[in-house]
């Protein structure tokens, strides 16, 4: 089992068995009554996606936070939107889903206007709220890096969400597939998976663009042609080089 798996199912086991860890164990007396994660890495490797599965084990509803929405240029009305949104996920016991965490906790250049000084005073209010939170907080980053380290050890976890290796990229390939639609006998889905590096949000792209054109020829039948071309707008999406995309 992989690094991050094993930390996913620590968060599952913490979502299932909290009241008697903190309760019955005493555990309340020593550590923090919420949970607060860092998922961390490259875009389409599964970081909502796990959030989405933690939810549905454990009978949880994820709450994903539209900061452009929270946030007011209004002074005061910032906090506001904050108090109201934790007293109501505390009150459900949501599992809080902040993505694109950069835009809470990244680097700040040197302020220089009332209102930057202002924003810190938003920031603090809801690292004061994430505090005495006692459900589940998950802030998403594409890039870790981008993070202030003082932010970053306020996380009792940091999950990283690397690329997946070729073995797992097979896997993903093999699950993807509908078990209705075939592929070309030329297609080695083994040699697929050791040459193109792909997340798995790609590689559901990639069968979702074969798939249309196979359907767009009414076969139900992937070429290595329509596969090519799925990889083909993958890569150049991510700025990658396809010049010999064909010759493989």
């Amino acid at each position: 089992m992989s690094t991050t798996m094993k930390q996913v199912r620590m968060l599952e086991v913490w979502l299932k068995h909290r009241d008697v860890l903190l309760k019955d164990w005493g555990l309340a007396k020593k550590v923090k009554l919420g949970y607060s994660v860092l998922f961390h890495g490259p875009p389409g490797t599964g970081k909502t996606l796990t959030a989405s599965i933690l939810g549905k084990s454990t009978g949880r509803e994820v709450y994903r936070v539209d900061l452009s929405v929270v946030a007011s240029k209004f002074i005061g009305e910032t906090e506001k939107n904050l108090n109201q949104l934790f007293e109501k996920a505390q009150a459900k016991d949501w599992i809080l889903y902040f993505d694109e965490a950069d835009a809470m906790f990244g680097k700040r250049t040197e302020m220089k206007v009332a209102y930057d000084r202002y924003a810190n005073v938003e920031i603090s209010y809801l690292l004061q709220k994430m505090d005495s939170y006692t459900g589940l907080i998950i802030c998403s980053t594409n890039k870790k890096g981008n993070i202030v380290e003082a932010f970053i050890r306020r996380f009792q976890a940091n999950i990283s969400f690397p690329l997946p290796k070729e073995d797992e990229r097979l896997r993903l390939w093999q699950k993807i597939i509908p078990e209705e639609v075939k592929l070309a006998e030329s297609i080695d889905m083994q040699q697929v998976s050791a040459e193109y590096e792909l997340t798995g949000a790609q590689i559901t792209n990639v069968i979702q663009a074969a798939s249309l054109q196979a359907g767009a020829r009414h076969e139900a039948t992937i070429t290595r042609h329509d596969l090519l071309e799925g990889i083909r707008i993958e890569y150049e999406l991510a700025g990658k080089a396809l010049d010999d995309l064909e010759e493989r």
